[in-house]
């Protein structure tokens, strides 16, 4: 990997990327613009994907900039954009994949520093405050920690051990020995507990069990929250002193990856769907909703609260035309296809499983396009639930 000749040029980038995560939503306290100031984030991304044609995906090296000055090359531009960087597809590395690239679906990144900002911004991450961080990734977001509370106050963990193994070399290079494990990140990690903070950076349906459990009265979570829709939330919650959990959803969307295929096993809870073959249609109907609207993020984090359990999506465009697939584990099956005044609703095993998403169409606009943060959210062991005050003091509620 190419060095920087001029250390100016490199504090010159990073000042940037500080300038344009300030230049966004993101009002930056004094604490957390140092710590970007002085974490590199090309250390932790030495290699990473660049998007070619349709899926695939090429490998990009600080050695392959073309320019003799590496501070003006494309490749320390993308590192410091402020943009995500994608670091494995499929299951493959960046570091570990041909030059030709790879083929398929994005993995694990590097999260974009303006949503990393804000949600280390609402963890509130006080000097020598206990930190759990679920899903090392790279490992730059777990520097940025080790610089805000103590290196030694941070406990990280990830399911992939080659992931752990760079980022606790890559972490040594940056200056910092925080604790990295290598574990199923739904079990958190009980040696180190308890915790004033927790903050993970890879989605979940719910809150694991395990995760309040490690963390004292008081401490503070920041958890993106996501089902089988797009448009997933970031939780921000406060433990109790009774062990409960309560707070509201913030105002960003996320599409942070899920943690795990399989996290609801691991808490002994039913597997979500999964894609099976196509269904004879039993019934079918129109309707005056597109499966589009599932594609807005506005609406599809609402939408989600309305659909049964463990459902899942799936879609395609076809001759200009989209289709979406919902299933449920117990095989009902329902297929919406767009047509030229709507939609072409078709469904097996008993259920119409796009009833309940023009229901919500219908209420999300009846409340006036809710944002994110006018829910709140509540956590116990005998349920999660988001809740909605309305103007009129109704109040919605719906289970995790």
């Amino acid at each position: 990997m190419k060095v920087l000749g001029d250390e100016q040029a490199l504090i010159g980038a990073r000042v940037r990327l500080v300038e344009r995560i300030a230049a966004g939503d993101v009002v930056l306290s004094s604490r957390i613009a140092e710590a970007f100031l002085n974490v590199p984030r090309h250390v932790f991304t030495p290699v990473f994907y660049r998007r070619e044609s349709g899926d695939r995906f090429v490998p990009w090296r600080a050695d392959d900039v073309d320019s003799a000055d590496g501070a003006d090359g494309t490749w320390w531009d993308a590192v410091y954009s402020g943009e995500s960087l994608i670091t494995e597809v499929d299951g493959v590395h960046a570091e570990h994949a041909p030059p030709g690239g790879v083929f398929g679906v994005p993995t694990s990144s590097s999260t974009a520093p303006d949503l990393m900002a804000d949600m280390l911004d609402a963890l509130d991450p006080a000097p020598g405050a206990r930190v759990l961080e679920i899903g090392t990734g790279s490992g730059y977001n777990t520097a940025l920690l080790s610089r805000l509370v103590g290196a030694e106050n941070v406990t990280t963990v990830d399911h992939t051990p080659h992931l752990v193994d760079t980022a606790r070399e890559r972490l040594r290079t940056a200056g910092f020995a925080p604790d990295v494990a290598l574990t199923d990140g739904v079990r958190g990690w009980a040696p180190n507990a308890p915790y004033d903070r927790l903050i993970a950076t890879a989605s979940v349906p719910h809150v694991p069990d395990a995760w309040l459990e490690q963390c004292a009265p008081g401490a503070v979570l920041v958890v993106p929250l996501k089902g089988t829709l797009a448009g997933g939330s970031i939780a921000w919650l406060k433990k109790l002193p009774d062990g409960t959990a309560a707070g509201r959803l913030m105002h960003t969307p996320a599409a942070f990856m899920p943690l795990l295929p399989d996290t609801d096993v691991t808490e002994g809870r039913p597997r979500p769907a999964r894609p099976v073959a196509g269904h004879a249609a039993d019934e079918t109907r129109t309707s005056a909703l597109t499966p589009r609207v599932l594609d807005d993020w506005t609406f599809s984090f609402f939408a989600q609260l309305h659909l049964e359990p463990h459902t899942t999506r799936t879609f395609t465009h076809t001759d200009g035309r989209h289709t979406t697939i919902l299933r449920t584990p117990d095989s009902h099956a329902t297929t919406v296809t767009e047509t030229e005044r709507g939609a072409e609703v078709a469904w097996s095993g008993g259920r119409d499983l796009w009833a309940p998403i023009e229901r919500a169409r219908r209420l999300w606009l009846d409340l006036n396009r809710p944002r994110r943060e006018w829910f709140t959210i509540e956590v116990a062991p005998a349920g999660q639930h988001i809740r909605l005050a309305a103007p009129d003091g109704h109040t919605y509620a719906w289970t995790l």
